[in-house]
């Protein structure tokens, strides 16, 4: 199975987890004279089966994240700074955003807001960063479709 095969049925299962888990509030209180659909203590041992594969699965993409060497970085380095990537691209777009409001004064009382940084420099960082973001973000994605999962 390939790295991301594994990620794809981690997403599945707890998916799948949210369902029971919606079911069990469902089904442990029911109006007087109604049935629940299944049994509490079925939903209950389908939970911890489920829950038992997404243990398994997560220890096996963890290691593999933690073995697998790519430019000299373990690919949990390269989940790190893609997750430390997106939280500087993500600042750099709110600060665009607040750079590239429009200032509208009634009156000369108002209080005037002016840029302290040039808008269009700040573009480019904030361009060459997003940029940077993908790339990492594709180099991820084309090792999880390469890398085989590492099963112990």
């Amino acid at each position: 199975m390939k790295l991301a095969e594994a990620l794809s049925q981690r997403a599945a299962l707890i998916k799948k987890y949210q369902d029971l888990r919606s079911l069990l509030g469902d089904c442990v209180k029911v109006q007087e004279g109604d049935q629940p659909v299944e049994t509490p203590q079925q939903v209950i041992k389908d939970i911890d089966s489920t829950l038992a594969e997404l243990q398994r699965i997560i220890y096996l993409i963890n290691v593999t994240n933690t073995r697998t060497i790519v430019d000299g970085h373990s690919l949990t380095w390269l989940l790190a700074e893609r997750d430390i990537l997106s939280m500087k691209v993500r600042s750099l777009n709110d600060a665009l955003s607040k750079l590239m409001e429009r200032e509208d004064r009634y009156n000369r009382n108002e209080i005037k807001y002016v840029r302290v940084v040039d808008a269009k420099e700040f573009r480019k960082l904030y361009d060459s960063s997003a940029a940077r973001l993908r790339e990492l973000d594709l180099k991820i994605q084309g090792i999880g479709w390469t890398t085989d999962l590492i099963e112990e």
